[in-house]
């Protein structure tokens, strides 16, 4: 794992435990690379879920990781839920050229849409939005209010689930919090 899954694993971890560990740092340790993956050959769905060309992720929770085993990072009990991530090009844009440019992170985005409610899953569902905010984090002027700081340079502004007891949680809720309404 790269340090900003460390870092989030600390933040997220001992509030959350492994579930939003899971679901947040799929972004992280998906698309946190510093080259990305080539779609398949018919630039479509790779195996695990991914079409880069779409800059998508569709597909059981287990592949998310790039290991079929019936685990996600080692832990099989989300690997049946399914899972929808979607970025944009400013995000792999940010991803290639440091993490901490404005012209290249200025705009990228990330959503996590997690459903365990599944044959199988863990009865589990969460949505979340990440924006790139830049390394002055809370001071950053794209920062928006009602969110937390994830991997040093992003902000999650809207974290909401629902766990198999049918009890909602909001654990970030920014406003604004549309894609693309920051500063």
């Amino acid at each position: 794992m790269s340090n900003r899954d460390d870092s989030f694993k600390q933040v997220r971890g001992k509030k959350f435990g492994y579930k939003s560990l899971a679901i947040a740092s799929l972004a992280g340790a998906a698309l946190f690379g510093s080259v990305l993956p080539q779609a398949s050959a018919a630039g479509g769905f790779n195996q695990y879920g991914y079409n880069y060309s779409a800059r998508i992720f569709s597909g059981p929770a287990d592949g998310v990781d790039k290991v079929l085993n019936g685990k996600v990072w080692g832990d099989p009990t989300y690997a049946n839920d399914h899972l929808v991530m979607k970025w944009n090009a400013a995000w792999d844009s940010c991803n290639a050229n440091g993490y901490n440019d404005p012209a290249f992170c200025a705009g990228a985005w990330d959503t996590n849409e997690w459903n365990g409610n599944v044959k199988g899953g863990s009865g589990w569902s969460e949505h979340i939005k990440i924006i790139w905010v830049g390394s002055a984090g809370e001071n950053s002027s794209y920062w928006v209010d009602g969110g937390y700081s994830v991997w040093g340079n992003y902000e999650v502004i809207s974290d909401k689930a629902m766990d198999p007891d049918h009890i909602k949680y909001v654990w970030a809720a920014g406003l604004p919090n549309g894609l693309g309404s920051s500063k």
